[in-house]
């Protein structure tokens, strides 16, 4: 999955960042309401981790601006503003859960699967197509009873596809949900590591689940 962090302090925005990477996603940063919208105005997100106080545009503001334009992307705040009242204004302007510093990353990181989970249909951490299962939460995969191991990586492209199964994903849908802005790799970066999942999760398979569409890119889907 691919996150925006929206924080004005800097060491809090790292923190927040480098443990969302550390488990897997990738992760844009930015530090004003402005600068969000540029971001959200390039870029479709899983989830936006949202501070309401920010300088030049505030949580509250840019939530109503985006839900006003139609995005409907999943919205945590992060505040320390903790009264009933300020839940309910968080809430009204959008925002889908309202979450008080300091807070728990175990809690923290919950609220974040089950909003993707929302988003994409599925009532648990749990993604199956065939014989193959893949576990957000306790990043595992399995197929056919044999567990595969993947790199961090691997697993973000296909936990990706999995969400997605039946889905025809472009080299550029795959680049904007797996890799953030700071990426510098190659411009092939999306073939190889569909090449490595073929080699991990389909050889040695009957079933192929990985599929090239010729000019389009590739889905996961039984035939």
């Amino acid at each position: 999955m691919r996150l925006l962090v929206v924080e004005d302090e800097k060491r809090l925005n790292g923190i927040i960042a480098e443990s969302l990477e550390d488990e897997g996603y990738s992760v844009d940063r930015c530090y004003n309401g402005v600068e969000a919208l540029d971001y959200l105005s390039s870029v479709s997100y899983d989830v936006i981790v949202l501070d309401i106080m920010m300088p030049k545009l505030n949580g509250l503001e840019l939530v109503k601006k985006i839900r006003s334009e139609g995005n409907t992307t999943p919205v945590l705040f992060l505040t320390a503003r903790d009264s009933v009242e300020d839940k309910v204004k968080g809430l009204e302007a959008g925002g889908d859960y309202y979450l008080v510093k300091p807070f728990d990353f175990r809690e923290f990181m919950a609220v974040i699967r089950v909003m993707a989970r929302k988003r994409s249909g599925n009532k648990t951490n749990i993604y199956t197509i065939a014989d193959l299962s893949v576990d957000s939460s306790a990043k595992t995969v399995v197929r056919a009873g044999v567990k595969i191991d993947l790199t961090s990586k691997e697993f973000s492209l296909l936990e990706y596809m999995i969400r997605n199964k039946g889905v025809v994903l472009s080299r550029e849908m795959i680049e904007n949900n797996i890799w953030n802005f700071d990426y510098e790799g190659g411009t092939n970066v999306v073939d190889v590591y569909v090449g490595y999942l073929r080699k991990k999760v389909d050889a040695g398979f009957g079933k192929k689940l990985i599929h090239t569409v010729w000019g389009s890119g590739w889905v996961l889907r039984e035939d």
